[in-house]
Formats: C-alpha cells, structure tokens, sequence
C-alpha cells in the first residue's frame, strides 16, 4: 500500500518535520505498519503558491484493512492532528492520501488508485526515491517514469 502524507502548517507541533515524523508513528496505532519511507520533499503550494509551502513524503505500508478501512483510518489520523477540511487545497495541518491499496481498483465512494496523484511530483518523486519499480495499478507504468510527466508540484525536491 502506498500513503502520501503532507503538510503546510505545524499545528501544536514545532515545524512541519515534527507534525509528518508524529503522523508517521500514529499510522501504527491503527494497524498501518510502514516498511519503507521516503525523505521529506518541499514544494510551493498549488494552486496559490503565495500560501504557506509544502512538505511531503510517500511511506509504504502493510495493512489487513480494506481499502475503504484504510482510508477511514488515514482520516481518523488527520482528525487528531487538527486537519479542518473548510476549502479544497487551504493550507492543512496534515493530510493523509490512500495513493494506491495493492492492486486494487475502485471507483465509487472510495477511489483507489488516487485519481491525480500520479500528476504530482510531490508524491512520484519521494514514492521513485523508494519503490523506483513500482507500477501504477491502472497505468502500469513504474514510479520512476511517473516522475517524467507529473505536471503539478514540479519544483518538489528532497529537503
């Protein structure tokens, strides 16, 4: 399974490093257990790069939950760490996207492979730095060439 987490604003945490290294262990608590993660990459934010900057990381996890149980957890998570979901793409304390749940293929109340995210540096590049061949569900095509033809996020980079 493939998690993307990001974050504009540090919350009660000292910076945003802090927030993201504080979601990465909370995952545990709710039988998501990473086996692999990326470093953290900044990027400006999109579509308002004058809002605060972002910072990302993909992790790998294992899980026996769903897919939609999955998602349900990644949001439980977000909830606790102060995530408000006013207005799309507002700066955010945290966000947790489900980016792709083994092979798995879903259209309906819950969407996996996440419909955008292979458009996004931000999460192809840190996901490439760690699973260069994994292949997109739909697509095929590997993590590495996603990183070739991602159109939002292109100034993301390794912190």
């Amino acid at each position: 399974m493939v998690v993307a987490l990001g974050c504009s604003l540090p919350g009660s945490y000292p910076s945003r490093e802090a927030l993201l290294e504080a979601a990465v262990e909370a995952l545990a608590a709710e039988g998501l257990a990473v086996t692999a993660r990326s470093s953290w990459w900044t990027s400006a934010a999109w579509p308002d790069p004058t809002a605060p900057a972002y910072l990302n990381g993909v992790a790998l996890v294992e899980t026996a939950l769903t897919a939609d149980g999955t998602l349900a957890a990644l949001h439980r998570i977000e909830a606790r760490f102060g995530r408000v979901r006013a207005e799309a793409n507002a700066p955010r304390t945290l966000d947790l996207d489900l980016i792709a749940h083994g092979r798995t293929v879903l259209e309906g109340a819950v969407v996996v492979p996440h419909p955008r995210a292979h458009e996004r540096l931000f999460v192809t590049g840190p996901l490439a730095q760690i699973a260069p061949e994994w292949r997109h569900p739909v697509s095929r095509r590997t993590a590495v060439d996603l990183t070739t033809t991602a159109s939002v996020g292109t100034d993301a980079r390794p912190v």
